[in-house]
């Protein structure tokens, strides 16, 4: 796996920012965050898109307003979809 770097949101407050406001868009069945893989603060897929703090905002906030409970899929085919497309393109993510 290539190493990336990443910013810790403690760090950053542009960061802390985004990674808090992306946030905010998920619905309340998604507030429990994922056991983090890397800095014990962000998960991975997150953290790598700390260095460029407006598009982590923006990549994330887009695949939040997509699990919108309003939507007409519900969690488990939401999980179904990305798990198959994690598989697809072999991430372990």
């Amino acid at each position: 796996m290539t190493w990336i770097q990443t910013v810790r949101m403690d760090d950053d407050k542009s960061v802390k920012d985004a990674i808090e406001s992306q946030r905010k868009l998920y619905p309340i069945e998604y507030a429990t965050p994922v056991q983090p893989v890397n800095d014990g603060e962000t998960a991975g897929i997150v953290a790598s898109h700390t260095l460029i703090p407006e598009a982590l905002y923006h990549a994330f906030s887009t695949f939040g307003a997509l699990m919108s409970p309003e939507l007409p899929l519900k969690r488990h085919q939401h999980e179904m979809i990305a798990t198959m497309v994690s598989v697809t393109n072999r991430c372990h993510y």
